[in-house]
């Protein structure tokens, strides 16, 4: 049994972009401008924490800029679980991981156990992404 191969084949590089009359060169570039859309989120959240945690640092105590560190630190993790999730959508479930609701239970719990952080700051700090995300889409407009 022979198989016979043509004399020419067309094999795309690494860097090689599909034709854009492709469908799949359209959802590629939708993935790409995702990931780029996530990657600026999390930077953006990550900036801002850090912002607030100095200037509370410097202007407040260091036990109110500890616990928004902790709650900023978990609204990251509760971010990164959120985007992996919408990642994982398309692509073998139907539907969002819950995983990502446990991260507020367990900082709530953790907060209230712990002496050296206080609920109120944690939480603000968790929510830090919430204008971080409010500014990136104030500026992709």
């Amino acid at each position: 049994m022979s198989i016979s191969l043509p004399s020419q084949v067309d094999v795309p590089v690494v860097g090689d972009r599909a034709p854009a009359d492709s469908s799949d060169g359209d959802s590629s570039n939708g993935m790409d401008s995702y990931f780029r859309l996530q990657r600026r989120l999390l930077v953006a959240t990550m900036l801002l924490s850090a912002v607030v945690v100095v200037v509370t640092a410097i202007a407040g105590s260091l036990a109110t800029a500890f616990s928004l560190l902790v709650g900023s630190v978990a609204g990251l993790l509760y971010l990164w679980l959120l985007s992996r999730s919408v990642t994982r959508l398309g692509e073998n479930s139907r539907r969002l991981s819950r995983t990502q609701l446990l991260v507020p239970v367990v900082l709530v719990l953790v907060a209230s156990r712990l002496p050296q952080l206080s609920i109120l700051p944690a939480l603000l700090g968790f929510l830090l992404y919430k204008p971080a995300l409010i500014l990136q889409a104030v500026f992709d407009s």
